[in-house]
């Protein structure tokens, strides 16, 4: 680790390189990395950062938010400093930027920036002639972290739009930072007049980032992260859920014809479709089971489950679960 730099009053940006000066897996722009810390007492907590700069082979960029009571972020923002070492996985999330030559649209809120900064980043690198929207909304300008760097960004590139909402700022705050009042709603993103074929990359809590705010929007050109409220949720806690009875079936479509899967505790038994490469975490959500979950790609150990018989293959990339007893 080479450096250690306040991004805002609440975020740090760490810069990671290889202590031997070689050169670092391949990453791509809207990836994150997992960091493996120190531990003071217990187990070592295992977190998972986006990378907030353009990736290149020298080094990674991360940007933390330092949360009140978080031991990890808490150690990353306060109590490292340049030199030290650090365990960290190679790069990876499929929430990447992907070449085009349409419009895009990087919306944005709060800590939910550093992707989509990344990739605004790599637009910049390459020189691109795309229609780039940059929209992000914060709190105020001492909550909006990298703002100076986004804007220059924005700035040399040939046709990009920026537009920056406050939800608590003062009115000689607004000004300064020529940021709009509120929050970015539905109908202010679609006052915007954004092209409707602009590939929309969205990432930051719920309430601050309308995921379907365009009209008739096509799903597969609105790839979306969460951070926050969303990303806290549904990690083991009972929710409402529709009532499942043995002559019904748990998921709507065709019967899968994999493996059998049995949820014990729920009392749900469902054929596993091997041709969706789906997930075992999948098939649960989709069968409405409470399930603990936290990175959701298989790192940070919080959804682990014992193999009781059977065997089980995993790529990073694309699962590949063969359950052949209860999961």
């Amino acid at each position: 680790m080479t450096d250690v730099v306040p991004a805002s009053t609440t975020v740090t940006s760490i810069r990671l390189t290889a202590p031997d000066g070689s050169p670092l897996p391949p990453a791509r722009a809207g990836q994150y990395l997992t960091l493996r810390l120190p531990a003071t007492t217990g187990p070592a907590p295992v977190r998972s950062y986006s990378l907030s700069a353009a990736p290149d082979a020298d080094s990674y960029r991360i940007s933390v938010k330092h949360e009140p009571h978080g031991t990890a972020s808490g150690y990353l923002t306060t109590r490292l400093r340049p030199g030290a070492e650090l365990e960290v996985a190679a790069p990876r999330g499929e929430f990447v930027y992907v070449e085009d030559s349409g419009p895009v649209l990087l919306v944005s809120a709060g800590i939910g920036l550093t992707p989509v900064l990344s990739m605004l980043h790599e637009l910049a690198a390459q020189g691109s002639k795309r229609e780039v929207w940059w929209i992000h909304g914060a709190r105020g300008p001492k909550e909006h972290p990298l703002a100076a760097e986004a804007h220059d960004l924005l700035t040399a590139l040939p046709d990009a739009h920026e537009h920056v909402y406050y939800s608590a700022a003062t009115p000689e705050e607004l000004q300064h930072a020529h940021a709009t009042p509120g929050r970015l709603t539905k109908d202010r993103l679609i006052a915007l007049s954004v092209p409707p074929d602009a590939t929309a990359y969205i990432c930051g809590p719920a309430p601050s980032c309308p995921t379907c705010a365009r009209p008739s929007p096509r799903p597969a050109s609105i790839p979306s992260a969460s951070h926050g409220t969303v990303r806290n949720a549904g990690r083991g806690q009972p929710r409402p859920h529709r009532p499942l009875h043995p002559d019904t079936a748990p998921t709507p479509g065709p019967p899968g014809t994999g493996p059998l899967v049995t949820f014990a505790r729920s009392g749900i038994a469902v054929p596993f479709d091997a041709d969706t490469n789906a997930t075992v975490l999948e098939l649960a959500d989709a069968c409405d089971v409470p399930t603990r979950w936290s990175c959701r790609t298989g790192v940070c150990h919080t959804c682990v489950t014992p193999l009781l018989s059977g065997t089980i293959t995993y790529s990073p990339t694309r699962w590949s679960h063969r359950p052949t007893a209860r999961s």
